[in-house]
């Protein structure tokens, strides 16, 4: 599934353009996010690291509540999980991008990104769901295969204890509306 950056999705006057997805937590984002900018990626600054459950997806504004009260429920109903981000990948040659492999926690982001996804939000995806997270987007071919060797051995793990609702904002940055707490994690205090 692509990035909360890679498609261009247009919301009408009265809508806002979101996105849903797992965040990589400090001092990780930090480390990768000044990678992605160290390969000449101008989308850096703009999109936190992060694995997608909803890619950008127009909603009106009367439809926010109900995108929350079912982001709230989908919460409700998962566990708390490990994630183990390891090595890289890439999709070229159908798409210039260059990202860190997820290597554990592949089953729990699948399940996670169907319930997201439900039945209503989105539109249907163009390939099929792959857990990732973007370092390198159309930057020249070299600046792909640096980042490629650059993080090919990087690993961290960290206990998936939510999910992020975000916006688009007019300058293309991606902020966080709100987070849904995963029920293990709310009744553990979380991280």
């Amino acid at each position: 599934m692509a990035g909360m950056a890679a498609e261009r999705v247009e919301a009408d006057a009265g809508a806002s353009v979101i996105g849903v997805s797992i965040p990589v937590p400090e001092p990780h984002a930090t480390h990768l996010q000044a990678k992605r900018a160290s390969y000449g990626d101008p989308l850096a600054r703009l999109v936190p690291p992060h694995v997608t459950l909803l890619g950008p997806t127009a909603v009106d504004a009367d439809e926010r509540d109900s995108l929350v009260a079912h982001l709230e429920q989908v919460a409700a109903r998962v566990s708390a999980f490990p994630m183990v981000l390891r090595g890289t990948g890439t999709f070229r040659p159908v798409s210039d991008v260059v990202f860190v492999q997820v290597a554990r926690g592949i089953s729990e982001c699948e399940q996670l990104e169907r319930a997201v996804r439900g039945e209503r939000w989105g539109d249907p995806a163009a390939f099929p769901y792959h857990p990732h997270v973007t370092v390198a987007h159309d930057v020249p071919e070299d600046a792909l295969d640096t980042a490629f060797d650059d993080l090919a051995d990087w690993s961290v793990e960290f206990e998936v204890g939510g999910f992020h609702l975000y916006e688009r904002r007019q300058d293309g940055t991606w902020v966080p509306l709100r987070e849904f707490a995963l029920a293990a994690a709310a009744v553990t205090g979380g991280r």
